[in-house]
C-alpha cells in the first residue's frame, strides 16, 4: 500500500476520474468544494494522516467559520464535503493508497432550521394577484411551483412539449441552472468565454423525472401555448428566447414587492405546497411521487410536522369521556 501520497496529488486524479461519470454541473460542484474548502486545509496532509480525528476536526471547522466572513458554512454544504471526501478515499483505495479515516463514526448534528412556509392569507393575497392577470406566462410559472411543487430550475426549464394537454399531465424532464465555465475556448470574436453559462439537462436525481396531473384550472391557463411548438418556453412563449432561474427569482420578489408582501425566496412556494398537501391528507407516498424526492422519509423529516392549530383541533375534540 503506498501511504506517502499527498491529498493534492490524489485529488486532481479523482476529479479527471470523476468528470467521465458524473454531470457537468456536479463536476463544478467538485471542483468548487476541492479548491475552496479541501485542498487549502487538507491538501498537505498525507494520506496515511486522513485519521478520523483529522477529517472531524477539519468538519467542525467548517461548520463554526468555514466561509470568508468567518461564520460556519450551511450544514448542506458540510455534508457535501463529507461526502466528497469520502468518494476521494474510494478512489484512492482502489489506486491502492490507504486512507484511514472512518467515515461511519462522523456525524453532523442537524440543526434543524425552519423552512420558509407562506401562510394561507398571504398565500390567497399572492394567488389572487397571480390569477388576475391569466396571459402573464411568468405569473404562470409562479403558480406551477405554488400548486404543483416544481423547483425553481424546472420550471424555467419546461418547455410546452411536457404539458399533455388530453391527459391533463405536466412532465418534469429537464432543469435549468447557470454553472461555472471551465472551457478554455473563446467566442468568434476571440474573447474568452463567460465565467459561467447557463445549461439545462436532465433533473436532479431520477425520482425527479415525473409526470404530476394538473388541476384543472392550470390546463386551462396554459391553453394559450397548445398550438405553439413543442420547443416554446412556457415561462416566454417562444423557443429563442428563456428566463434563467436567478432573473426569475427576481421577478418573483418583484412580485411580492407589488402585493406589499414580505421576501421570501422563491424555494418557499415549493414548501408552502407541500405543507398544504399535507394539512389537506395527502399521504406521504403521493405527496413524495408529485415533489420528486428521492425516498419517502425526505418527505416526511420536511414537512410532516403538526402546526399549532392542528394541535389546537384534535386537542379540542378530547373529554374525559374519551381519555378515561
Amino acid at each position: 500500500m503506498r501511504k506517502n501520497q499527498k491529498l493534492e496529488t490524489i485529488v486532481p486524479q479523482w476529479l479527471e476520474n470523476s468528470k467521465m461519470r458524473v454531470k457537468e454541473s456536479t463536476y463544478v460542484k467538485y471542483v468548487n468544494l476541492t479548491s475552496n474548502h479541501i485542498l487549502p486545509l487538507l491538501g498537505d496532509i498525507e494520506a496515511e494522516c486522513l485519521t478520523t480525528d483529522t477529517i472531524e476536526q477539519f468538519v467542525q471547522g467548517r461548520l463554526n467559520s468555514g466561509n470568508k466572513q468567518g461564520k460556519g458554512l450551511a450544514e448542506k454544504t458540510v455534508k457535501d464535503l463529507l461526502l466528497v471526501l469520502k468518494d476521494i478515499c474510494r478512489y484512492a483505495a482502489l489506486c491502492d493508497i490507504d486512507i484511514p479515516c472512518r467515515f461511519e463514526l462522523i456525524r453532523i448534528r442537524g440543526n434543524d432550521s425552519e423552512i420558509q412556509v407562506l401562510d394561507k392569507h398571504t398565500q390567497l393575497r399572492l394567488e389572487r394577484f397571480l390569477m388576475r392577470d391569466v396571459y402573464n406566462l411568468k405569473k404562470t410559472g409562479i403558480l406551477l411551483s405554488l400548486c404543483m411543487g416544481l423547483r425553481l430550475g424546472e420550471i424555467c426549464a419546461l418547455r410546452k412539449g411536457q404539458i399533455l394537454y388530453k391527459d391533463g399531465i405536466l412532465q418534469v424532464r429537464s432543469t435549468m441552472q447557470r454553472i461555472q465555465n471551465f472551457n478554455d475556448e473563446v467566442d468568434w470574436k476571440g474573447r474568452e468565454n463567460r465565467k459561467t453559462r447557463v445549461i439545462i439537462t436532465s433533473p436532479k436525481s431520477a425520482c425527479s423525472v415525473r409526470d404530476i396531473p394538473m388541476p384543472e384550472f392550470m390546463v386551462e391557463r396554459l391553453m394559450r401555448l397548445k398550438t405553439s411548438d413543442d420547443n416554446v418556453f412556457v415561462l416566454t412563449g417562444t423557443s429563442k428566447k428563456f428566463v434563467e432561474p436567478r432573473t426569475f427569482e427576481n421577478v418573483f420578489k418583484r412580485y411580492l414587492m407589488e402585493c406589499n408582501m414580505d421576501i421570501v425566496n422563491f424555494h418557499a412556494l415549493r414548501h408552502t405546497f407541500a405543507t398544504r398537501c399535507i394539512e389537506k391528507g395527502f399521504d406521504v407516498k403521493t405527496l413524495s411521487e408529485i415533489l420528486g424526492h428521492a425516498n419517502v422519509n425526505i418527505t416526511l423529516n420536511r414537512y410532516v410536522h403538526s402546526s399549532m392549530e392542528q394541535k389546537r383541533k384534535w386537542m379540542s375534540e378530547m373529554t374525559l369521556g374519551v381519555m378515561y
